[in-house]
């Protein structure tokens, strides 16, 4: 990273700024450009370890690039704001990227990402097994290998 002074490492404050933003934008490999969807997500943090849960039709583009190559990007953001600084203007920002790699959940583990994401969107008393059980859900998971942040301030303009 160019600015180390913006740069966040500290795990638990990456997943402080995840835990804030309610989309996730995935970057995948297609065949000329790349391809990025805003998913709804949920997401399991533990052990300095970060997986990333999200639901979809069970056909279609991602799914198409997904089962071709499973490597993935995400990225989150927090846009606070703009600031003028020293004559010119900046943005108030946290964001966190990730790498890591797809993979589709089967049995328990779809369950289990259905009740990861219906508790980050603000419904976990709504029954993971009733969505699972509906035909064109499909539920994935991203395995995260590699996580940074960055932030352009700390504390607030």
């Amino acid at each position: 990273m160019r600015k180390t002074d913006r740069e966040i490492n500290n795990f638990q404050e990456l997943v402080r700024i995840i835990k804030n933003c309610q989309v996730v934008r995935m970057g995948m490999y297609a065949e000329n450009y790349p391809y990025i969807v805003p998913l709804s997500f949920g997401f399991h943090a533990c052990d300095e370890k970060l997986t990333v849960y999200f639901h979809c039709a069970s056909e279609g583009k991602k799914i198409d690039l997904l089962t071709t190559d499973n490597r993935v990007c995400l990225e989150w953001d927090i846009l606070k704001g703009y600031a003028e600084i020293n004559l010119s203007i900046t943005a108030d920002y946290e964001s966190v990227i990730a790498f890591g790699k797809a993979y589709r959940c089967v049995g328990k583990e779809r369950i289990d990402g259905l009740k990861f994401l219906l508790e980050h969107t603000g419904f976990e008393k709504y029954s993971a097994e009733a969505c699972a059980a509906l035909p064109i859900v499909d539920v994935w998971k991203v395995v995260c290998d590699k996580i940074s942040g960055k932030h352009r301030f700390r504390s607030g303009i």
